[in-house]
């Protein structure tokens, strides 16, 4: 398959509708997610009045630090569109951009970095001037779309809309419908939804790109970032991380395998949430005295890389940490529709997976299973949480279709 191919991005009809509106646009993510495809696809649709930078170029850079009124007569002025592809390789490029609006009121669209700490130096002189939009990894939604249009057109009846949420339904017309929509969704769940792992076909390909993603562009930003003369020890915790997915964060496991103290661990995990690697989840609570409130949950924002890291890309049937996989796919989805979630766990054990936040202050909470029987309905932690948060509807997240599916349960694609 043609590399060159472009996969539709539901960012892209967003920066449309804001492109003639004054505000600088920033699109920042994960590397390797498609930021620059996506500013090069837009600026392919407004090209006879636009330009395309890229900060990479030494000699473009050094003019926009060195000369910037030479820089906005060669490259702003004659356009109505100014397009910088990895903007954050300009020190002090936000107080930069913010002359250049202030004397031009020019129309620039910009990537930002992998890391939010350079991203925020960047644009923390734009305020009020600037949107920053995230581009993450594709959604199971973009991934079918591509695939088959066909299928996406029936799945997207069926498909259950958390932000409009008024109550949670997660069938297909037909189980052969869904056995079509599991397979794609097996596949995401195993490789995840970086673009070029889209693009190709055969499965030891999809490893070879991801495992080149994770040591390129990932590791070689951490020693760049961290100045690490050994990344070891940060590849140890990583992998101690995976391995914990959907379990309560045990630092001083991650400490006696990787070899870190205490401070470090808090600082490397700071710093893998900055890069759009994992997202630290907080647990929901409002009686301190009987539900956790302090220990996080790790979840990666790409299955892939997480499968990667573990080395396993077994079938989620065939694997030990099937439940593990079902529950961070979920995440990511919840992760890249920008929403809020918990996670629910008291002083006795019982947990949920989910506290999802919506709009209008309404919650929903989300178990996510590889089957479910009846009486996982009326399981003790469903019956602790219903007992603590009257309030929060429950429902079951199920990835064998076989189940019958009722009015409490989805497929897990379906969100």
């Amino acid at each position: 398959m043609s590399k060159n191919i472009y996969i539709k991005r539901k960012l892209e009809d967003t920066i449309l509708q804001y492109l003639d509106r004054p505000e600088v646009i920033a699109v920042v993510g994960p590397r390797q997610a498609g930021k620059t495809t996506l500013l090069y696809h837009i600026f392919e649709q407004v090209k006879d009045r636009a330009i395309f930078l890229s900060f990479e170029d030494q000699k473009i850079l050094n003019l926009f630090t060195q000369n910037i009124d030479e820089f906005i007569e060669l490259y702003v002025t004659p356009y109505k569109y100014t397009f910088v592809d990895e903007f954050y390789y300009a020190k002090q490029g936000g107080k930069s951009l913010k002359y250049i609006f202030d004397k031009t009121k020019a129309k620039f669209i910009i990537s930002g970095s992998s890391n939010v700490d350079l991203t925020i130096e960047a644009v923390k002189y734009l305020v009020g001037r600037i949107f920053v939009f995230s581009l993450f990894p594709l959604d199971f939604d973009e991934i079918l779309a591509f695939k088959d249009p066909n299928l996406f057109k029936l799945y997207k009846k069926s498909k259950i809309n958390l932000k409009g949420f008024s109550h949670v339904s997660g069938k297909a017309d037909s189980l052969e419908i869904l056995a079509d929509i599991k397979k794609y969704y097996q596949d995401y769940l195993l490789y995840g939804g970086y673009p070029r792992i889209i693009l190709s076909d055969a499965k030891k390909e999809k490893e070879i790109v991801l495992r080149n993603i994770y040591n390129t562009y990932f590791l070689r930003e951490v020693r760049d970032i961290l100045g690490l003369i050994d990344d070891y020890k940060f590849s140890q915790m990583i992998k101690v991380l995976a391995l914990q997915v959907g379990n309560l964060i045990d630092y001083g496991e991650i400490s006696n395998m990787s070899g870190l103290n205490f401070r470090t661990v808090k600082s490397y995990l700071n710093f893998l949430e900055k890069t759009f690697i994992c997202r630290l989840v907080r647990p929901y609570f409002k009686n301190k005295r009987t539900e956790i409130v302090k220990n996080p949950k790790v979840f990666f924002f790409d299955n892939g890389l997480r499968n990667l890291i573990v080395d396993d890309f077994r079938k989620i049937e065939d694997r030990p940490d099937g439940g593990a996989v079902l529950e961070n796919g979920l995440a990511m989805q919840l992760i890249k529709q920008e929403l809020n979630f918990n996670f629910w766990r008291n002083k006795q054990k019982s947990e949920i997976d989910f506290v999802v936040n919506l709009p209008e202050a309404k919650q929903i909470g989300l178990e996510v299973k590889k089957s479910i029987k009846s009486s996982d309905l009326n399981s003790k932690s469903a019956r602790d949480f219903m007992a603590a948060h009257k309030d929060i509807p429950l429902f079951f997240g199920v990835y064998d279709i076989k189940n019958n599916l009722t009015d409490r349960t989805f497929f897990t694609a379906m969100i």
